[in-house]
């Protein structure tokens, strides 16, 4: 009769012991780790794994981290990709946040000991970047920002048929708007609108005049919209602020997208405010952006929604860090050069084909994501692989998001940092072989 296998199952006790796992233990926590072992446990039960390899099949399946998050390779060739989080933060801001993540003094004047301004660094930076800002103040997102306006000022909000717009995830703005209890007056039809619909509309019940840049679409043949600068000049005296929601953070004017909005120009036009998202092509932090007129800012940061809606330490140190620090991923992705990616994707494919792999380099088009500058493809180029890899990389690790075009996996390289290839080279190399 052959022994009970349960006699020959390692107790709990035994293996949180053993010096490794007490270790990953201290690390990772002694709960997950606890479940890592009656997970084994059962594969020794089973049969699958022998008992005096359980210690080793217990730290093969631990995470690299407590949480659940994982690194992946962004081959996508989208620059701002939304479903991967948007900008990748600089070695400065990592840097930045991990210093703010213990005790700081983000609200304490360590000179006087008393209380002092919270973030006041970030916002220095804000307005040192944007010249023609008076003040700023900082919040979770664009779209908390959006909500923070639309109660604070109050009243009657004039906006364009045109610019009631949804975003990604079913995100619609007239919806957010409403939800504040705000009062929208629609003007305008949906491809055309005048300064004199705004005018016509405009009354001592309006809070503003808000325009909504569409961002992620465009709207194109008989058309009419009215630039800041034209509504500015016709409100000036009235009394109505004019708030302008640029979406994508762009700081200036870039001259690789032209035509996409920036703060600085917005606010040189005449805008009162200027709201926009930190994690977009500002490369930094999750954050909704508001600057403009101080008397206005001032009125934004005493009203009681701001309290809940404010950004914590580590976004605010990772927000100065990428304004004052070297330049951000996103924007190296912008100003990359299409001859060096070419040459990168030649590279990469010689040594995947080398390895047994059908890999070419080909051109390709970028895109910004994000909601910014739609119709703006910029060159790239990306190594083609056969379609079968798409799945394989997403499952392997680290997991490389890249997408399929027609019976092709391309994997962008704008999207990628140079110091990504030999990652990206050798994710590719480790699941060659699971593909048919």
């Amino acid at each position: 009769m052959s022994a009970d296998p349960r006699r020959q199952v390692p107790r709990t006790d035994t293996l949180l012991a053993e010096p490794a796992l007490a270790a990953a233990a201290e690390r990772l926590g002694r709960e997950l780790v606890k479940a890592a072992v009656q997970e084994v446990q059962q594969q020794v039960r089973a049969g699958a794994v022998a008992p005096g390899a359980a210690v080793a099949a217990v730290l093969a399946g631990l995470p690299p981290t407590p949480g659940s998050l994982r690194p992946v390779l962004n081959a996508t060739g989208v620059l701002v990709h939304t479903n991967l989080g948007r900008a990748p933060l600089s070695p400065a801001a990592v840097e930045a946040v991990t210093a703010a993540s213990g005790t700081t003094d983000v609200e304490l004047d360590l000179s006087t000991g008393r209380r002092g301004p919270r973030g006041e660094a970030a916002i220095s930076a804000l307005l040192a970047a944007v010249p023609a800002a008076e003040a700023a103040i900082v919040v979770n997102n664009c779209a908390a920002a959006l909500a923070l306006v639309a109660t604070a000022l109050g009243g009657e909000l004039v906006l364009a048929r045109g610019e009631l717009v949804e975003i990604g995830d079913g995100f619609r703005i007239p919806e957010l708007l409403a939800a504040t209890g705000a009062r929208l007056r629609e003007v305008g039809t949906t491809n055309r609108v005048t300064l004199d619909d705004y005018l016509a509309a405009v009354g001592d019940s309006t809070g503003a005049v808000l325009k909504v840049h569409p961002s992620n679409f465009v709207v194109r043949g008989f058309t009419r919209a009215v630039p800041v600068a034209e509504l500015a000049g016709a409100l000036a005296g009235r009394g109505v602020p004019l708030v302008a929601d640029v979406g994508s953070g762009l700081l200036r004017p870039h001259p690789v997208l032209p035509e996409e909005p920036d703060l600085q120009t917005t606010l040189a036009d005449g805008a009162d405010l200027v709201l926009a998202s930190g994690d977009k092509l500002l490369g930094g932090p999750q954050a909704g952006l508001v600057l403009g007129r101080a008397a206005l800012v001032q009125r934004l940061r005493r009203h009681p929604l701001y309290r809940a809606l404010r950004v914590d330490k580590t976004t605010l140190a990772a927000l100065e860090a990428t304004l004052r620090g070297p330049l951000p991923p996103v924007q190296q992705m912008l100003a990359a050069d299409a001859a060096v990616l070419r040459r990168r994707a030649e590279a990469l494919a010689a040594r995947l084909t080398a390895g047994g792999i059908d890999a070419e380099a080909v051109d390709s088009e970028a895109r910004v994501g994000g909601g910014g500058a739609p119709e703006h493809p910029l060159p790239s180029a990306a190594v083609a692989l056969p379609a079968g890899y798409a799945e394989a990389l997403r499952a392997g690790s680290p997991p490389v998001v890249g997408y399929v075009a027609g019976d092709r996996t391309l994997l962008d390289l704008r999207s990628l940092p140079a110091a990504a290839d030999d990652a990206l080279a050798a994710a590719v190399l480790a699941v060659a072989g699971e593909v048919a």
